[in-house]
């Protein structure tokens, strides 16, 4: 046997190992995947109406508003060379650097309590934007986004709690809770009078020293004074803020007589500001396949987005949303022509 050939068979099945190994190396990559949908006209898992009203009449009927999610990879999951080719030959996946998905100064913790946030903020929003766009007027309020469930408030105060008063003095904003707070540096008490069910209730909680000042374990948000109740069943599992012109649409439609989508299927996505505006979102064209596969025949795609649907052929309508008001109109318009000039990218 000539030395080349040893050669070979020497070298041959290092190269596969070499090779195996290179597949196997993780990198700082993360993807994308198209996740479930979920219709916010229907009913969850207990057969309850994910809308529920409560001091105003509620008008339930056909057809579908479905807000759409994505499957990121977890939280120290980066993907290796070979599962990143694969999901990259995927047209409905997409592989992206892994601080985009995962932010370095984050925990799994955190990101789990930073989703829950901007769930309850998104649907507060939703609500509020869906109320005045019927005339409705609707105060602004500090309300409780979060509760750390080892901290000094769990068990005190709930997710929702609207901040009236802390020592007895009236408060506007965030910025005035947390300074109130910081001044109980000695041990003393926390006094928050809150707003819950409509009823006022007076609060006291002894901080934490977190990072060597005073903490009550609670995330702030956009919270509102509501006339009447409206509440979400939603998976507590999904979080983020890309559900609310979706929920808007739905909350308006669940309000009013007669149905915004003509007994049809729609989908969409799009963070709701408290002015009405659609804010971009990520992972657009995994929420569109989504979609796609649940059977929508058009999509709300954010003003901010459009530069991310370029090229994209879905087998639904690609509307462009810009406010609610302006998406209300639109499906309107398009339920009575589904042939009509709507706003697109």
């Amino acid at each position: 046997m000539s030395q080349r050939i040893v050669a070979v068979c020497i070298a041959a099945p290092l190269v596969l190992i070499l090779g195996g190994l290179a597949l196997a190396v993780p990198l700082p990559y993360a993807s994308y995947s198209p996740g479930p949908t979920f219709n916010v006209l229907g009913k969850d898992a207990d057969q309850a109406e994910v809308i529920q009203v409560d001091g105003a009449k509620a008008y339930y009927d056909d057809g579908q508003i479905r807000f759409t999610t994505v499957l990121a990879s977890g939280y120290n999951q980066k993907l290796s060379l070979g599962a990143a080719l694969s999901r990259w030959l995927d047209p409905d996946k997409a592989v992206v650097p892994y601080d985009v998905v995962h932010p370095a100064d984050s925990t799994a913790t955190q990101e789990k309590a930073e989703g829950a946030v901007e769930m309850t903020t998104s649907q507060d929003v939703a609500k509020a934007v869906a109320m005045q766009e019927l005339g409705i007027t609707v105060p602004s309020a500090i309300q409780i986004a979060y509760v750390d469930p080892t901290g000094p408030s769990s068990r005190k105060l709930l997710v929702r709690d609207v901040v009236k008063k802390v020592d007895g003095k009236p408060v506007a904003t965030s910025k005035d809770i947390q300074s109130a707070v910081e001044t109980h540096d000695d041990g003393s008490l926390v006094e928050l009078r809150i707003e819950r069910d409509r009823r006022e209730l007076t609060v006291r909680i002894k901080p934490a020293i977190v990072d060597g000042k005073p903490r009550i374990g609670v995330q702030l948000g956009q919270g509102y004074e509501f006339p009447f109740t409206v509440n979400l069943r939603v998976d507590p599992n999904v979080g983020g803020p890309s559900a609310g012109l979706m929920f808007s649409l739905a909350i308006y439609d669940t309000l009013t007589p007669g149905s915004l989508t003509g007994g049809r299927t729609i989908a969409g996505t799009g963070e709701l500001l408290p002015d009405g505006t659609v804010g971009p979102i990520g992972g657009i064209a995994q929420k569109i396949a989504g979609a796609q596969e649940a059977g929508a025949t058009l999509f709300f795609v954010p003003k901010d987005n459009c530069a991310d649907v370029k090229g994209l052929d879905p087998d639904l309508r690609l509307v462009k949303a810009t406010t609610m008001h302006e998406a209300r109109e639109a499906l309107q318009t398009w339920v009575k022509d589904p042939g009509a000039t709507l706003p697109t990218c």
